[in-house]
């Protein structure tokens, strides 16, 4: 096999056997197509021609063709995902990336709104026609910290708004179940009585009564945002930041809130521990004696 029908046997696995999204093989896709394309014009005809230092030259190329730090990490998680999996299979006796290394990545921190930000937002879906969507679709997200795709792949019969709790499928189909607040669940008792709902259909709803469009919530909290005079870029993972910060600023249990989240990896969580710092330097600055500015 070439390395591409090796790649593409790869993903296609992936996506049967491991049922990752399509989004993400998509991405992997991307990714590997510029491995391979750089090893036809350098002439390597098999992965098994690779060693580390040819791969160094291979991440440089990138770089200089305008590809960023972290794009760049990220292109090298796709490959050593491919020549773990070609080593496990015997197709590859050596790893072509040992001891290879990405740029530093800075990481940024995320934005979120404060209290009283989230709960203007939050309370403005309340006008026209769209409004017990709007309201419940805001809700949700503050509430319990969902990711878009999750929220536009809700049916009814995956709320228990009795007992509080929605149950998600998230990245790498992984399900969990999250607790949903008071507000959230008055808003969606009032979305579901003015919509009327079944268990196989959605909560929101677009056209035709099909699954809301992910790009229409973007454009609908955007529009919510301007009409209140938010200055910052308003979008569904900001919301998710928000919901993320403000709990760990309250509960200080990193862990729960990974938890929450469905991050695999808690260091993914970690970047909220830095919100949390630059909101107590800020308390610190104001309050202590001896680092208040003359």
């Amino acid at each position: 096999m070439t390395p591409t029908q090796q790649v593409e046997a790869w993903l296609g696995r992936l996506a049967g056997e491991r049922q990752a999204s399509p989004h993400t093989v998509d991405a992997y896709r991307r990714d590997l197509a510029k491995l391979t394309g750089w090893m036809e014009t350098q002439g390597f005809a098999s992965f098994e021609a690779l060693e580390p230092n040819r791969l160094r030259q291979f991440v440089a190329a990138q770089h200089r063709a305008g590809l960023s730090p972290k794009s760049l990490q990220r292109l090298l998680s796709s490959c050593r995902s491919l020549f773990r999996q070609l080593t496990r299979e015997g197709l590859l006796a050596h790893d072509p990336l040992a001891g290879v290394r990405g740029p530093k990545v800075h990481r940024k921190l995320p934005v979120v709104l404060d209290v009283d930000e989230a709960a203007t937002l939050v309370e403005s879906g309340n006008d026209g026609t769209l409004a017990p969507r709007d309201r419940a679709m805001l809700e949700l997200f503050y509430s319990s910290g969902l990711r878009l795709s999750e929220l536009v792949g809700l049916c009814w019969n995956d709320l228990d708004l009795d007992g509080g709790e929605v149950r998600v499928l998230g990245k790498g189909r992984k399900t969990r179940i999250v607790p949903v607040g008071r507000h959230a669940v008055t808003a969606l008792r009032a979305l579901g009585e003015t919509t009327g709902r079944t268990p196989e259909s959605p909560v929101f709803r677009g056209r035709g009564g099909a699954a809301i469009n992910p790009r229409t919530v973007q454009m609908r909290l955007r529009k919510l945002a301007l009409a209140n005079g938010f200055a910052k870029h308003v979008h569904p993972h900001l919301l998710r930041h928000t919901f993320a910060s403000h709990m760990l600023e309250s509960s200080g249990d990193l862990r729960a809130v990974q938890e929450l989240l469905g991050h695999a990896d808690i260091a993914t969580t970690q970047i909220y521990t830095h919100l949390d710092f630059q909101h107590l330097a800020k308390v610190y600055d104001a309050a202590h004696p001896r680092a208040k500015r003359k």
